[in-house]
């Protein structure tokens, strides 16, 4: 495997740059420019945010790393580490900002039709980055849960993986929730699946199967908060991607232009704005 990500950390992207594609933005969002007083210090919550209208639980899809190496005419593995530095900064500023839940799409099971040199790379970056992270994440309460078929990552990822749940289970900060090799249609079937099993035992009578028991079969039922109340997607696509779809079901969505790597401070928090900007009715006319 380090053959393979080292010579994926050496290839050149084609040398047609990319331009950013222009979208119209989908939902006003506050404007928030460096000459802003955001009171960031890294302990506090900034001023433009309200307490009482945080979300609880924020899910982002992380895209545009590929493209951002292509922009950059950077070996294409530089946006994948750009990347990960984002992701440490958002874990930061959901704790300090008192976010209860994060939940990351660090890996779709349909990323297995990627090259595999590339996925050999995500795997070995995955697994460097939580090895070092492990100690913080003890040090800053930070409590860590997987979601999707582990059984399909490498060994020793998945012995890292089970090590830092089981390590951080008691802790009481942040949840941070990671998707690997996940998707939001197999955690519909396989919660259908147990309900069926559940039925044919005679445990329950099909009459008796409702939104609650499928959400209690749910991987996303080791939070209590388990439906996003903000989904965040990077890069300017606008879809969903096989990303927690009955859970996405009420979430508001944020829609953002920025790359991945890019995503910070100032990102997260227009997205935040626009958040408590928006009037959440649940099917109600007021």
């Amino acid at each position: 495997m380090s053959m393979a990500i080292n010579l994926y950390l050496q290839l050149k992207p084609s040398p047609l740059k990319l331009a950013p594609r222009a979208r119209p933005r989908v939902f006003y969002s506050a404007a928030v420019t460096k000459n802003d007083d955001v009171a960031i210090n890294g302990t506090s919550r900034p001023a433009q945010l309200q307490r009482d209208l945080m979300p609880r639980h924020v899910a982002v899809i992380m895209d545009g790393n590929r493209r951002w190496s292509r922009m950059k005419g950077l070996p294409v593995g530089s946006g994948y580490e750009a990347g990960a530095r984002a992701f440490r900064r958002v874990v930061e500023l959901c704790g300090e900002w008192g976010i209860k839940v994060l939940t990351v799409f660090a890996f779709s099971s349909d990323n297995w039709l990627r090259p595999k040199v590339e996925t050999d790379f995500l795997m070995a970056l995955f697994e460097r980055g939580l090895r070092d992270e492990l100690k913080r994440f003890v040090r800053e309460n930070i409590r860590v849960s997987l979601i999707g078929d582990s059984t399909k990552l490498p060994k020793q990822l998945q012995l890292l993986l089970a090590d830092a749940v089981e390590t951080t289970q008691n802790n009481s900060g942040l949840h941070l929730i990671i998707a690997a090799n996940y998707s939001g249609k197999n955690d519909l079937v396989q919660a259908c699946q147990r309900i069926a099993l559940e039925v044919k035992d005679g445990h329950i009578e099909p009459e008796d199967v409702n939104e609650l028991s499928i959400e209690r079969e749910l991987e996303t039922n080791c939070t209590d908060y388990p439906n996003p109340d903000l989904l965040i997607r990077t890069s300017g696509e606008l879809r969903l991607s096989n990303f927690l779809l009955w859970q996405l079901a009420y979430t508001e969505l944020y829609f953002s232009e920025s790359l991945w790597p890019d995503f910070g401070e100032e990102e997260f928090l227009e997205a935040l704005c626009s958040f408590q900007q928006r009037q959440r009715r649940y099917g109600r006319n007021t």
